[in-house]
């Protein structure tokens, strides 16, 4: 049944973003890699996935996917400073902040392209802001201000490749190509911190699997549960990783959610899916 497809590939494509933070997060939280290195493993493995699926794939070489190397350096900036973030923050709490900053630039980037929000929309927006603000704010239980930042900066970069696929002939292909183009960037940045460098097999395991399959396979699988969904649904559906990252981080890690990045929670997925809600309407 094609509804009961859609549904499959949807749940594994959520579980394999939400698994990219907790993976990152397992690798550099006892020290087995350091973020530089799991950043060009990920990318070179995820690189290799991809061109071998398109080998593989029916279809998969059919169409040329054009060079694009903002998205390549787009993707470069995700990933490192999502690798680096992850050295001081939680699971749940790096997922959320680099979820709000994805949709957040996503929306302001419709807006200025003459997306209507409507009284609910902007009231969504509002409280979706306010809970990104509220989380990374000054207090007891915040998190550390440059992981933040960092995993801030990942989000707009993320926001900003996913606006660059819109529309692509051939989506497998072009995230291949990205992935090929962004991999000698990582490399150049792990060069550059070389004195920095070391990687236990843990580590290089969990980067190779981020890089091969939660985002390699994980990217394959979400594109073919994408045509079953619709771009409203297959952005209210991504609300479910941040709190799929939170409970990974619980059970795996033992991070237990602050009351903070609860309520944060709450205002910015709630936020979100009311700009969702007045698109509709």
């Amino acid at each position: 049944m094609p509804a009961l497809r859609t549904l499959a590939l949807t749940a594994a494509a959520m579980l394999a973003f939400a698994a990219n933070s907790i993976l990152c997060r397992l690798a550099l939280a006892h020290g087995s890699i350091d973020p530089a290195s799991f950043g060009s493993l990920r990318l070179v493995s995820g690189a290799l996935t991809l061109a071998l699926m398109l080998r593989l794939l029916p279809g998969g070489v059919a169409t040329a996917a054009r060079t694009d190397w903002l998205a390549a350096a787009m993707l470069f900036v995700y990933v490192a400073c999502f690798s680096f973030a992850y050295l001081t923050l939680s699971a749940g709490s790096g997922a959320l902040i680099l979820f709000g900053a994805v949709q957040i630039t996503m929306l302001v980037a419709g807006w200025r392209t003459g997306e209507s929000f409507g009284t609910w929309g902007w009231l969504g927006f509002a409280l979706a802001v306010g809970g990104l603000v509220g989380l990374v704010a000054p207090g007891v239980s915040a998190p550390a201000p440059i992981g933040a930042a960092l995993m801030a900066a990942a989000g707009i970069a993320w926001g900003i490749y996913s606006l660059r696929g819109r529309g692509v002939a051939n989506p497998l292909a072009a995230t291949a190509g990205n992935f090929l183009r962004a991999a000698p960037l990582a490399l150049l940045l792990s060069l550059m911190l070389a004195s920095q460098a070391h990687a236990g097999t843990q580590g290089a395991l969990l980067a190779v699997a981020s890089g091969a399959l939660t985002s390699g396979l994980g990217y394959v699988i979400w594109y073919a549960a994408l045509p079953g969904l619709g771009a409203l649904r297959a952005a209210t559906v991504q609300l479910s990783v941040p709190l799929l990252a939170a409970l990974g981080g619980a059970l795996l890690l033992a991070e237990a959610p602050s009351l903070r990045l609860m309520l944060s929670g709450v205002a910015i997925l709630g936020g979100i899916g009311l700009v969702l809600l007045g698109k509709r309407r």
